[in-house]
């Protein structure tokens, strides 16, 4: 059997339990009595039962009301509950938001966003997932992320996706490096030079490998997954490498410096990724809003800034995986 039941109801029967007077009741419910006495029996029709005796001076409950009062105060506390909390997840003052992130992203460029989200909505739960690319994906079919920063693959038809950033290249190499003195480097200028190389599954790699022409740079046979081992190499005079503009803080040696290399279509584009045909919550919302906000500010000032060759040097080494 189906029971239609509103609050308004609950809440008259709660009022004359309280006031045991029609009129008063009314009154506490902003109703005329008629309109009153006609909710009563229609919760009585609906619990099938006469719920309060009547006469001209008293109103009390028949053992049926007694039994209904305690549901009845529990039905509007979990309602008023319900619609409080979902009032906390609308003003983000309550709720969860997980985002997946290159490593390269997730230990540079995305930690200060997440430390002005948390200041502006403490109270939302903020995961982060750093993985490559394959996997930040997927993590979004999963459900468990709602936002993926990653790069461009063969597998994001099933995603939305718009541009974040650009990523230009950089060469890093030590100070005594015979092209340390340059402005800018023009790819042909690399040949001959001992390349360090990152894994072959990493995104950087990829585009790399699509721009070099084989034979141009001598192969050291280093490929490694992280970053910072890739600066402790070249510090060490083991080679020289190129990475992304995005993953420089890893390279802040006293002995590094980094040139940009003069190659327009040289760059690592990087992608918001979102599922398709799912709306992000609230939480993820305000998140998303903030990513948006650094990215634009942060491709406005690629367009006007000047090229930078020294790297500041940093107070102590950070582990990074170089995706």
């Amino acid at each position: 059997m189906q029971t239609n039941i509103s609050t308004r109801l609950l809440q008259a029967f709660l009022a004359l339990v309280d006031c045991r007077h029609f009129g008063h009741a009314a009154e506490r419910c902003h109703v005329s009595q008629s309109a009153f006495s006609a909710m009563i029996q229609k919760l009585e029709a609906a619990a099938g039962a006469r719920l309060f005796e009547r006469d001209t001076r008293n109103v009390t409950l028949t053992p049926e009301g007694e039994l209904f009062v305690q549901v009845a105060r529990q039905l509007v506390h979990d309602i008023e509950a319900a619609f409080a909390d979902m009032s906390d997840y609308v003003a983000r003052r309550k709720g969860r938001v997980a985002i997946a992130a290159l490593p390269s992203l997730a230990a540079g460029w995305l930690p200060p966003v997440l430390a002005q989200y948390r200041r502006r909505y403490p109270g939302v739960m903020l995961e982060l997932f750093d993985a490559i690319s394959d996997h930040c994906l997927d993590l979004l079919r999963q459900g468990k992320a709602d936002i993926a920063l990653t790069a461009p693959g063969p597998n994001l038809l099933e995603f939305d996706t718009r541009p974040l950033y650009s990523d230009p290249f950089y060469l890093v190499c030590r100070r005594d490096h015979k092209l340390a003195g340059k402005r800018r480097i023009k790819v042909a200028q690399l040949a001959g030079c001992e390349m360090i190389h990152l894994a072959r599954s990493t995104s950087v790699r990829q585009h790399l490998d699509a721009a070099l022409r084989p034979g141009a740079v001598i192969h050291t046979g280093l490929e490694v997954e992280h970053l910072a081992t890739v600066a402790a190499l070249i510090e060490s005079g083991l080679g020289v490498s190129v990475v992304p503009e995005l993953t420089l803080f890893q390279f802040r040696l006293p002995e590094l410096v980094a040139i940009p290399l003069d190659a327009p279509d040289l760059v690592r584009p990087l992608l918001i990724v979102t599922p398709k045909g799912r709306s992000l919550s609230i939480a993820a919302q305000g998140l998303m809003e903030l990513v948006e906000e650094k990215a634009g500010r942060a491709n406005a000032a690629s367009a006007v800034n000047t090229p930078r060759t020294a790297l500041p040097k940093r107070k102590a080494p950070r582990q990074g995986a170089g995706r």
